[in-house]
């Protein structure tokens, strides 16, 4: 076996450090199949730079400006939000199956997956001591309701679970509040998906949870929560970031805090649903897969139109720039619009289930589900050799100033593959803003900017045409 220092001269030799893993993970050996493997695909990649060169003229400057974006908009227009197991999901399938099949791309058709089924109903909060003060709220997915006249209690603000967990006994009979400071939607998201359940072991009867959000206009968020088995399920809503503030500030000053809620939120039984399919049939592996996709659901709040009608749209952009300029390649470019996605990847896990006999045959899989913002690059999970290979696509993305690539892609209906073993690209895009308008009422086309999207679909594009059409997969 050669030395680690024969390995990295030879890696060197073919480009493919700094690319490599950390302690030397995945390099393969001098003179093996796999490096000569990776030494033909580049040089297959390099073959494509034209017509890298053609998608973006066409997207960006061309006949296909703006298109992206008015599709969306066209489409958020008339349907909306669409929340799972709603008539506006029913539709907006409908409407998608139709205009694929109008596009002219191919195999269009819909995968059956149940679906949640919740519905907000009417729901209000309002502070009646210290003063009478209506408070901006969002049910969360899942919540259960008040009682009709609803719920009125003294309010219990905390920080942190850990606080929660020292006051212990005081919370009972209490409405908690959590003003949890923002450090970022990993971290923060905890206190909206399990602070009902932690709150109930103490005794709340209620929890108000502050938007999990860097930056508010009095502006609630929405999203899911989950109850813990065995504990008393209790309404939960988030409450704008400026009133969770200003309810702690009167707890701080021994105000005593007093609020009612009311919320009609309830759950049915789970609803019929389909993820949403179309293809261009690959010319001589048509069995090979590159899976490009976004959601088709959203919160029923906003539009709907940045989570995720831009990813969804620029995913089926991609799929029409490829059949505008006439080329089909080697193997199957397949776009999927999930359903339930807001769920937990529920239509997503229904599609795994359904096509993992075939795990052998997807190439890559794609998601872009934070924003099509100003395009930066990629997000890769996969093998280093893999990497090496999607290091000299990212390159083509130059004229789009789009050529960072960093690891760890991301996409909730796209783990199932990639952990799996499946390498797996998401759309890197300057998201600052993202967590401003995630699910909350300003999720609407204000947010969308058509010349981003045209960048973000010919990026999207160009990598997921590549890859295609090289004449081997990429290496697991």
């Amino acid at each position: 076996m050669p030395s680690l220092v024969v390995l990295v001269v030879a890696a060197m030799a073919v480009g493919l450090w700094p690319h490599l893993a950390v302690e030397g993970r995945g390099i393969p050996a001098a003179g093996s199949e796999l490096l000569h493997k990776v030494q033909r695909m580049r040089q297959d990649v390099v073959a494509h730079s034209g017509i890298a060169s053609q998608i973006i003229n066409l997207a960006v400057h061309g006949a296909a400006q703006n298109r992206s974006y008015e599709r969306l908009a066209l489409f958020t227009d008339k349907i909306g939000n669409r929340i799972s197991g709603s008539k506006a999901l029913e539709q907006a399938i409908a409407y998608m199956l139709s205009a694929l099949r109008d596009d002219g791309l191919e195999n269009v058709h819909p995968e059956a997956a149940k679906v949640p089924h919740w519905v907000r109903g009417r729901e209000s909060a309002t502070m009646i001591e210290p003063r009478n003060h209506s408070l901006a709220i969002l049910g969360l997915g899942g919540s259960v309701g008040t009682p009709p006249e609803g719920t009125t209690a003294d309010v219990l603000v905390v920080s942190s679970f850990d606080e929660l967990r020292k006051l212990g006994a005081a919370a009972k009979g209490k409405i908690v509040v959590y003003n949890e400071p923002y450090v970022s939607y990993g971290e923060t998201v905890k206190y909206r998906g399990v602070g009902a359940s932690e709150a109930a072991k103490f005794g709340a009867v209620a929890v108000l949870i502050r938007s999990v959000t860097p930056f508010s206009i009095h502006s609630p968020h929405t999203g899911i929560q989950e109850y813990e088995a065995g504990v008393a399920q209790i309404p939960a809503a988030c409450v704008a970031v400026e009133d969770a503030e200003m309810m702690a500030r009167m707890a701080a000053r021994g105000w005593r805090v007093r609020v009612t809620l009311a919320m009609e939120a309830r759950s049915l039984p789970d609803a019929d649903s389909y993820n949403t399919v179309a293809e261009i049939v690959g010319s001589k592996y048509p069995e090979q897969v590159v899976l490009l996709s976004g959601h088709l659901d959203s919160w029923d709040v906003g539009q709907g139109a940045m989570d995720d009608g831009g990813g969804a749209f620029i995913s089926w952009e991609a799929l029409s720039l490829i059949r505008d300029l006439g080329l089909r390649p080697k193997r199957t470019m397949r776009l999927v619009l999930w359903t339930g996605e807001e769920q937990g990847g529920i239509g997503a896990a229904r599609y795994f289930q359904d096509h993992k006999a075939n795990i052998s045959n997807f190439d890559l899989v794609m998601e872009s589900d934070i924003g099509t913002f100003r395009p930066l690059g990629l997000r890769f999970s996969g093998s280093e050799a893999a990497r090496a290979v999607v290091a000299d696509v990212a390159k083509m993305l130059e004229p789009l100033n789009a050529t960072a690539l960093l690891p760890g892609a991301e996409g909730t209906d796209i783990d199932f593959w990639m952990q799996a073993g499946v390498p797996g690209a998401s759309l890197y895009d300057d998201a600052g803003r993202y967590f401003w308008f995630h699910h909350s009422d300003g999720d609407s086309m204000s947010v969308q900017d058509p010349g981003d999207m045209n960048r973000c679909a010919a990026l999207w594009a160009i990598v997921s045409y590549v890859v295609a059409d090289l004449e081997e997969m990429l290496p697991r």
